[in-house]
């Protein structure tokens, strides 16, 4: 092992940074070219079809056979003069990646000639095998049936692997019974509910609205570690994240990475799966250092929500394919390396209208702005009354490791609004009447000559918020790096709409039982649930002790671990909530809860696995080589009549050494054992409480003693890639 790390550590020495080369720098001559967008269909379908599919995509209706025949045809040919041989439905299953099964558009007629041929059948539905998916108990493994069905509001894209291209069609994947097996079903039915509930309220203000989209921008934190430093690790390869190392001397107490130059191996890799990316639509804008050494984010522009998952799900599969062309692997797990930030997703979360208005802009004159405050208010009732529901939506055995770790938000739901909205909702509360006489900007003078005045934001940006007001949006930053968006959204959507449904119907109420006037019915139910709500508003330190005992006293919820904080998918107000819906049934919401449970147990499983064989086969072995090279020395010195208090500092460092030996041993030994009874247990609940707290709970003790072996074995026998060498070599 210690062979293997001085290679990697050799070949990292050698590398240089890949060329990139551009058919053009003007992104706008690139950008979107292997999409069968709108620009594409124009070009292949006649203008009765195009139009048609328009018609069908903006009203969210379903393809005739005509039109499906029609399009498959226009998009055979489209990919086939990008060189594609082969198409592909694009699914998510709840396995938390994206899934393929690649078909020929090579067929042959009943006399044998050799065709090309995609027919509209195949666009539009195809039944890849369901069996080996996570189902919840849903299906069993001798049922095989589920099917996938194209999902024509997020355009289909030819993504190129090894010289090879696809054609590939996003679509859901449900079971032969019709629940859904997969994240996108739920979300578009979350989508259309929220359109469908925010539209009535729109229409309070605007009679001119006939449509609300929600949209979405999803910020990507990920780490970089070289290839062949990231082979040399078990651990990394097989979990994520590194169960052992010791930290560095300089990690990231200096801050002096953020923002810092990009390193120019790492630059090439970022300008490579940008050209990729936005030859993809990916509107991506953004990159830069983040805070952890080797950690990095890129972000996009906004998007409808549902092509912004999508996005988001091919970005991160488009981001493993070009490091692998740049010798890099990237680490999308929340907490890789212990010590140091770990890394977030987060998602930038608006209503808008057909008319082109942002509901949570709040405008040149939010005096004015009642509409704003409708939709600012009702979104946050709906996280407070639902709090544990989305921190649900978020939970995760990686994700456990990063939130309240004071680097990223708590497990705690809160709101952050900032200064100038808390008064505003302050001076609602007493007074029932809407302020915010200032307007939405203020000037911040900087006092220095050459630099112009500052146009502030009506709030600051508050980093330890997991559910933050920025100005014109909400940004849900609790949700982890290697999550699909579509679960915290999923949620999000539905609670804002159901919430929204409550309060057109007391409005509603007051005007036509009571005869209240639009705006004082309004301005009255917006002031109840600002009062109701203010337990959710928390301005301060998100990662301080004294925020938990006052969220504690606030009555707010703190569950730190992902068991417990799935408990809420039992609860009868929640099954209610996503079943009345639409969005889940009772039997798709047990079968969630089951899948989350099961994925967190056996990534404790492999964890644990891998922590022991690196602990009792590497680690321990190479901790007593060195003991007896002490000993050895030690023996040397005796028969040399050599004794000093060299020998005797090295005989206690040989003891210290014993010590953290059979720590570990008896450690992994118990390790073992408890999870052997964890194994035992049938309910995934009780299975997956016994693996956190039995199982994970000796990993702390077995890294301690492992990484204290780390600072007193020879550097030159230490089988593991060490942090020093993981975090600052590219």
């Amino acid at each position: 092992m210690a062979t293997l790390r001085f290679k990697a550590l050799e070949l990292v020495s050698q590398r240089k940074p890949c060329e990139v080369t551009f058919s053009s720098t003007v992104i706008s001559d690139f950008f979107g070219e292997n999409v069968f967008n709108m620009q594409a269909m124009r070009a292949t379908l006649s203008s009765e079809y195009y139009k048609k599919l328009k018609r069908t995509i903006d009203a969210g209706e379903q393809v005739d056979r005509n039109l499906a025949d029609a399009v498959a045809a226009a998009m055979k040919t489209w990919a086939m003069s990008k060189g594609a041989t082969h198409y592909t439905h694009w699914f998510q299953p709840l396995t938390g990646s994206t899934a393929e099964k690649h078909d020929s558009f090579f067929d042959l007629t009943n006399e044998g000639e050799a065709i090309e041929a995609f027919r509209g059948s195949a666009l539009v539905q195809q039944e890849p095998d369901a069996s080996s998916f996570p189902s919840g108990g849903i299906r069993n493994t001798f049922e095989a049936r589920g099917y996938s069905a194209w999902d024509p509001s997020s355009p289909a894209f030819i993504i190129e692997n090894a010289g090879a291209k696809t054609l590939c069609i996003p679509t859901i994947f449900v079971s032969y019974t019709g629940e859904a097996l997969d994240y996108k079903t739920p979300l578009l039915k979350s989508l259309n509910l929220l359109g469908d509930a925010a539209l009535p309220v729109c229409q309070y203000f605007d009679k001119d609205v006939t449509k609300v989209n929600t949209t979405l921008g999803i910020e990507q934190e990920y780490f970089l570690v070289d290839r062949a430093l990231w082979e040399a690790r078990p651990d990394m390869v097989l979990t994520g994240r590194t169960l052992f190392g010791h930290a560095p001397a300089k990690g990231q107490q200096l801050e002096d990475h953020y923002f810092g130059s990009i390193p120019s191996r790492v630059h090439a890799f970022m300008v490579d799966f940008e050209k990729s990316a936005l030859r993809l639509g990916i509107p991506l804008r953004t990159r830069h250092n983040e805070v952890a050494p080797n950690q990095f984010e890129c972000a996009p522009t906004y998007e409808d929500a549902n092509l912004a998952v999508d996005h988001n799900q091919l970005l991160m599969d488009i981001m493993d394919r070009v490091a692998e062309r740049h010798n890099f692997k990237v680490l999308l797990h929340e907490k890789p390396y212990k010590g140091v930030n770990g890394s977030g997703k987060h998602n930038n979360w608006a209503l808008s209208t057909n008319t082109g208005v942002n509901l949570l802009s709040p405008g040149k004159k939010p005096k004015e702005n009642l509409q704003f405050l409708t939709f600012f208010i009702n979104t946050m009732m709906a996280v407070y009354k639902h709090a544990d529901l989305l921190r649900a939506s978020i939970a995760s055995a990686s994700n456990d490791h990063r939130l309240g770790a004071n680097e990223a938000p708590p497990a705690i739901m809160s709101v952050f609004v900032g200064q100038q909205l808390s008064a505003v909702l302050d001076e609602l509360e007493r007074t029932s009447k809407v302020p915010m006489e200032k307007g939405d900007n203020m000037y911040l003078k900087l006092g220095i000559d050459r630099i112009p005045e500052v146009l502030r934001d009506n709030t600051d940006r508050n980093r330890t918020s997991p559910f933050a007001f920025t100005g014109n949006k909400f940004e849900f930053r609790a949700v982890g790096s290697s999550a699909n968006s579509s679960s915290s959204m999923t949620v999000l959507n539905t609670i804002v709409a159901d919430q929204l449904i409550e309060f057109r119907n007391v409005v509603d109420e007051l005007i036509e039982k009571q005869g209240m006037k639009k705006e004082l019915a309004i301005i009255q139910i917006l002031r109840e649930y600002v009062v109701a709500s203010k337990a959710i508003r928390f301005e301060g330190n998100g990662y301080s002790k004294e925020w938990e005992e006052e969220a504690e006293r606030r009555g707010l919820s703190n569950v730190k671990s992902t068991p417990l904080a799935l408990d809420v998918y039992h609860r009868a107000e929640v099954i209610d909530l996503f079943s009345k819906h639409g969005i889940f049934t009772k039997v798709e919401v047990a079968a969630r809860h089951e899948i989350l449970l099961e994925d967190y147990i056996k990534k404790i499983q492999i964890e644990s696995r891998i922590m022991g064989d690196l602990a009792v086969n590497h680690v321990i072995p190479t901790a007593v080589a060195y003991q007896n090279k002490l000993i050895q020395n030690i023996r040397g010195l005796k028969d040399l009549g050599l004794e000093d208090e060299y020998t005797a500092t090295t005989i206690e460092a040989i003891k210290k050494m014993s010590r953290h030996i059979t720590t570990i041993q008896r450690s992994v030994d118990a390790m073992i054992e408890a999870r052997k009874v964890a194994n035992k247990i049938e309910d995934a609940r009780e299975r997956a409480i016994m693996y956190r707290e039995q199982v994970f709970s000796y990993f702390d003790t077995i890294r301690y003693s492992v990484d204290k072996l780390e600072l007193m074995v020879d550097d030159e026998d230490w089988p593991l890639v060490k942090y020093r060498e993981l975090m600052f070599r590219h």
